[in-house]
């Protein structure tokens, strides 16, 4: 599946040639930039470094859900990276939009129990945020680019039509092992590279926590076949089962 891997020895070789790409997949779609969601994240802040990298114009767009961002910090991490590289940036909350196509709890054409309602309400914010990139990205001729990893990619830890939809990926052959390879590489701030990943949905969440599975088990199941350990490498097995619509094709009928 992977026919590369990221190391110390040659992260600048494939962080170079990546911007190449980066660069191909603008000019050849005769767009002016990018467009990037910046969450205060590591995926995110490398992709944007490798934009710079690239001599691509990018944008970054944070979006936070009320306070959200200031509450966990992340904004404070996306603006310690967008003033160390000098970023452009706008911010958008998306609580208004957000709440205007929740369903109020009990009111769900079908019943659903609290924690299926709850995820699906959560995966609003990431369609949401996405709209929005798409909505500039369409204003200003750019590309909108993608920042999932190979890790959360092979378990389906992604939104459908949220964070899971751009115009092109650089990190999605990548595991979450060589993004932080890449992150210190490009410099990004400690405080992005040694933060606990998250993606937002909820006040105190994190990925490992609501994965019950951590990067590292999932990297070495890629990498190696397994992780280690049974009970992990059936869990992994499953996920990527369950998800595996979110990673093919639409089907048509021909």
């Amino acid at each position: 599946m992977k026919n590369f891997f990221i190391n110390e020895q040659h992260v600048a070789d494939i962080a170079g040639d990546m911007a190449i790409w980066i660069k191909e997949m603008v000019t050849q779609a005769h767009c002016k930039g990018l467009v990037l969601g910046m969450s205060g994240g590591v995926d995110c802040s490398v992709t944007a470094r490798l934009c710079q990298l690239a001599g691509v114009e990018v944008h970054l767009v944070l979006m936070p859900y009320g306070d959200d961002m200031r509450n966990t910090k992340s904004f404070d991490h996306a603006m310690s990276l967008i003033e160390k590289f000098n970023f452009p940036y706008h911010i958008y909350n998306i609580q208004p939009a957000t709440d205007a196509l929740t369903l109020s709890a009990g009111s769900s054409f079908y019943p659903c129990c609290d924690t299926t309602f709850r995820l699906s309400s959560a995966n609003i914010r990431p369609r949401v945020r996405m709209t929005y990139l798409y909505h500039l990205a369409q204003i200003d001729n750019r590309l909108v680019i993608g920042t999932g990893n190979l890790s959360e990619r092979t378990v389906g830890y992604f939104t459908k039509w949220g964070d899971g939809a751009c115009d092109f990926n650089p990190l999605a052959m990548l595991t979450k092992q060589e993004v932080y390879t890449l992150a210190r590489y490009l410099e990004i701030p400690d405080c992005i590279i040694n933060k606990q990943p998250s993606a937002g949905l909820w006040d105190g969440q994190t990925d490992e926590e609501e994965l019950g599975i951590t990067y590292a088990q999932i990297d070495a199941y890629i990498l190696d076949g397994t992780s280690g350990f049974p009970d992990v490498d059936r869990k992994i097995e499953q996920k990527s089962a369950i998800s595996a619509h979110k990673r093919a094709p639409i089907p048509v009928f021909e």
